[in-house]
């Protein structure tokens, strides 16, 4: 026996527990708890900024890049955006006990499908200690107990979070058992969680593709997962340049650490030549590193050539492929071969294009005339997300409230017995 598995049996036994007690609890519990985390955010501000300042100082010792330290840090704006987030689901409806459909039988048997929590998860994230917030925040208001397992690089930052967790879940009176906090760096702690699917109903992985492709290897129960996001953005012949423009600067740079930044732009050949030069002249000047096909090498010269590798690449940074395309036909190809099923977008003036980019593009979100940034569950009226799915069961896309859900069937009858 590892000599972590009774800890890690200990700690998914009390989520367990906490999953049961968190069923019988009402929606005006769990938004009452989220409304006090958000309040304990902003008044406990200097004492989460201290923890994540030592978490950022000792990023060199994990070789965080620029984009990790970016995501590891915490600020009074991020701080106050977190709160607002809490907020924000705390006013969404509470998906548990919906009736999706229902109906009576003939025989008079009236069935109801109807949302119930999951379970217990189990959620693994690197680097950014406002998705502890984010994770525990749609659990508990979905009725999910939720094993929190951050990178080490954010411990200080995530058990200080924990702490204001459990001090509200506590003073509201929620069973502090619904969130569990994983404070032990080991790497055999995970193996050992991800066995027991016995105990664990889900595991959702967040972070870089190898921790996503451990996690689905080693699971013995579902993951929801995407690997990468390596997104689009396709400059269609018809685009309004202007909006082309602004679209493309912001999907690249607006922060391109995360798994919705574009990292290649695609440009139809009819407009390339007027495009494409202005274009590459505002992504120079915020500091993009463009690699190109060598008719994109031709007209911009300070780009580099492009590998085949490199439009297999999420840069996670300043870097972008660029590739100039013959028309709508190459551009789905170039897409279907080397996209990531996540986002991408076209901008076009042309409605028949549009339907087709639409229609033909198999990922999670495709976007017409706006920046891939706004796959996001905040932006699409989520109210927060969990994560972004590229898989197909159970959930797609941004996962909120609803997609931590199940549905089981409730049925009433009055004495009716099945007959041949």
């Amino acid at each position: 026996m590892s000599d972590f598995q009774p800890w890690c049996r200990n700690l998914a036994d009390r989520a367990r527990r906490g999953a049961s007690l968190l069923a019988r609890a009402s929606s005006a519990a769990k938004n009452a708890w989220l409304n006090a985390l958000a309040d304990v955010l902003l008044t406990q501000q200097e004492m989460l900024l201290a923890a994540n300042a030592r978490d950022v100082q000792a990023a060199p010792h994990y070789e965080l890049s620029s984009a990790q330290v970016d995501r590891l840090r915490l600020t009074p704006d991020r701080l106050a955006q977190a709160a607002e987030g809490l907020r924000q689901v705390a006013a969404l409806p509470d998906p548990v006990g919906e009736v999706v459909e229902g109906s009576i039988r003939p025989n008079g048997l009236e069935v109801r499908k109807v949302r119930v929590p999951l379970g217990v998860l189990l959620f693994l994230f690197e680097s950014r200690p406002n998705v502890t917030l984010d994770a525990a925040a749609l659990c508990v208001k979905s009725g999910n107990a939720v094993i929190l397992r951050g990178g080490k690089e954010a411990l200080h930052s995530n058990a200080a979070l924990f702490a204001l967790i459990q001090q509200t879940l506590q003073t509201v009176g929620l069973p502090v058992e619904a969130v569990q906090f994983v404070d032990r760096p080991e790497r055999e702690i995970v193996g050992q969680l991800l066995q027991m699917n016995d105990r664990i109903d889900l595991v959702i992985p967040r972070g870089g593709e190898s921790l996503i492709r451990r996690v689905a290897a080693e699971a013995t129960m579902p993951v929801l997962k995407h690997y990468k996001g390596l997104c689009h953005v396709y400059v269609h012949q018809s685009a309004d340049l202007e909006m082309a423009r602004r679209v493309v600067l912001n999907a690249k740079c607006q922060r391109p650490g995360v798994c919705n930044a574009a990292e290649c732009l695609l440009v139809d050949a009819a407009l390339a030549e007027t495009f494409l030069p202005e274009m590459a002249t505002v992504l120079l000047s915020h500091g993009v590193e463009l690699r190109g096909c060598p008719v994109t090498c031709r007209l911009v010269p300070q780009a580099r050539a492009a590998t085949a590798e490199d439009y297999h690449t999420e840069y996670l940074g300043l870097i972008l492929s660029v590739r100039v395309v013959a028309d709508l036909d190459q551009a789905l190809e170039h897409i279907g071969l080397h996209g990531s099923g996540h986002t991408e977008a076209i901008v076009t003036r042309d409605l028949a294009a549009a339907r087709r980019f639409t229609q033909e593009v198999d990922s999670a979100a495709v976007f017409v005339n706006a920046s891939t940034r706004f796959h996001d569950g905040y932006e699409l009226g989520l109210g927060a997300e969990i994560g972004i799915s590229t898989d197909r069961l159970h959930a797609r896309g941004p996962c909120g409230l609803r997609e931590l859900t199940t549905y089981k069937y409730i049925v009433y009858g009055e004495g009716q017995i099945r007959g041949e």
